[in-house]
This record gives C-alpha cells, structure tokens and sequence, in this order.
C-alpha cells in the first residue's frame, strides 16, 4: 500500500523559508511521479510542482516560479518542497501526492486528476 507523509509546515514570515518532506512506502521514487499541492480556504487545490520518476524532470505553477524547488533523495525515499521568498498568499495547506508510474521516465503532472495516492496535508501560514 502506497503511503505519503508530509511534514514540515508551520508559521513563516514573509520572505521567509520552509523546507517541506513527503516520506513516501511502499514504492521507491523511481517507480511513482510526486506532485506537490495547495489548497487556501475557500480556493481549489491547485498543483503547485511535480517531479518525474527519473527525478530530472520537475515543473512549477508560475506563481511559485523561482522561489519554490522540488527534489527528492532516494535514500531515505522523500520528496521535498523547498520553498524561499515566501508570501501570505503562499498561506495553504500543502498536499504530497503519487502517481504509480508505468515506465521510467520524465514526465510529471500538476493535474489533481493525475494523482491515485494523498498525503494528509500539512500547515503553512505566512504571516507577520
């Protein structure tokens, strides 16, 4: 069974940074796309960045282009969410989601549709 935690939100100043994990078993990394979303009360999840089984390959919302990276470390099988420049509209909880992949390869997705596995969310409020 494919899991995902994520951890590593909380309160951040804006300009500030956070650093997000998403611990995922079940799979190793080369076998699943991880997305990473959002979603602000009253608002849609929105995706936010996704990496690619081969970890090459990674994609940003264009609100959070530049000020956001996404990696991974096979070792210890998670994904993170480094997040720098930070905003209060970046104000959210943030999801990590899976995606068994098919093949090895370089594509990855922003699309809730995409994603067959949740974590359970975790905080992050930008805030003076």
């Amino acid at each position: 069974q494919l899991q995902l935690v994520e951890s590593g939100g909380g309160l951040v100043q804006p300009g500030g940074s956070l650093r997000l994990s998403c611990a995922v078993s079940g799979l190793t990394l080369d076998k699943v796309i991880i997305g990473w979303f959002r979603q602000a009360p009253g608002k849609e999840r929105e995706g936010v960045a996704c990496i690619s089984t081969a970890g090459t390959s990674t994609n940003y919302a264009e609100s959070v282009w530049g000020r956001f990276t996404i990696s991974r470390d096979d070792g210890v099988n998670t994904v993170y969410l480094q997040m720098d420049g930070l905003r209060p509209e970046d104000t959210s909880i943030y999801y990590c989601a899976a995606k068994p992949a098919q093949s090895y390869g370089y594509a990855c997705y922003r699309t809730i549709d995409r994603y067959d596995y949740w974590g359970q969310g975790t905080q992050v409020t930008v805030s003076s």
